[in-house]
């Protein structure tokens, strides 16, 4: 689930790049947050 949310906000990152829309900021805040979002699944699955 978290890995299809993941998905979603870079393909929106992707449509913000390429279209160089006003929203294009929050589409890049979002990606951050996925990232951060990955990052930390990622270090619990490790230690888990």
């Amino acid at each position: 689930m978290l890995y299809k949310v993941i998905a979603i906000l870079v393909l929106l990152w992707l449509a913000g790049l390429a279209t160089f829309i006003m929203l294009g900021g929050l589409i890049h805040l979002l990606l951050i947050i996925a990232l951060f979002i990955f990052v930390v699944e990622f270090m619990t699955a490790k230690s888990a």
